[in-house]
């Protein structure tokens, strides 16, 4: 049994080194952006992250993309209307010890057992910002969530020193 479990470890530690995906739009696993025009200035924008990616740096994504879109069709800002983040767990294998004793015989059948989960082993978090945007023209205003496109775009374009800890 040890034999197994060993090499079995060594897998899920490989695949669980992927680092985050570039940014561009939804790749064949769906890595990436996804937007959905609801109307003339008004769009509803998807990030979904790889594994390895924080948060922080899927919902910056998801922000660059409406940015871009906002220029894209002539306007200056955008406000964000709602917004969420989504986080799952995928892989790993679940990890689990038992413990179980029994007897057999012409009189009688006994059985005791106990078990324990220790949890998924090589698992990765995923997350998805999703958020609804609307794009205006001229002077971005002071209240609410509303960004300068051309802003965030020199802010959040280029390569970001993203510093993530676990916790």
């Amino acid at each position: 049994m040890r034999l197994l479990v060993f090499p079995m470890m060594l897998l899920i530690a490989a695949c669980a080194t992927a680092g985050p995906a570039e940014y561009g739009p939804a790749d064949a696993k769906g890595f990436g952006y996804t937007e959905q025009r609801i109307e003339s200035d008004r769009y509803r924008i998807a990030y979904q992250g790889s594994g390895g990616m924080p948060p922080e740096m899927v919902e910056d994504y998801a922000l660059r993309r409406a940015a871009e879109l906002a220029l894209a069709n002539g306007y200056d800002w955008f406000r964000v209307t709602g917004r969420s983040i989504d986080r799952e767990e995928r892989g790993g294998v679940s990890v689990g010890t038992g413990f179980g004793t029994s007897s057999y015989g012409r009189r009688s059948s006994v059985g005791v057992g106990v078990g324990a989960d220790l949890g998924k082993v090589g698992a990765q978090e995923f997350f998805i910002a999703r958020m609804d945007v609307l794009f205006g023209a001229g002077e971005a205003p002071d209240e609410g969530d509303a960004y300068d496109a051309r802003s965030v775009l020199n802010n959040l374009a280029g390569p970001q020193p993203y510093h993530y800890e676990e916790e």
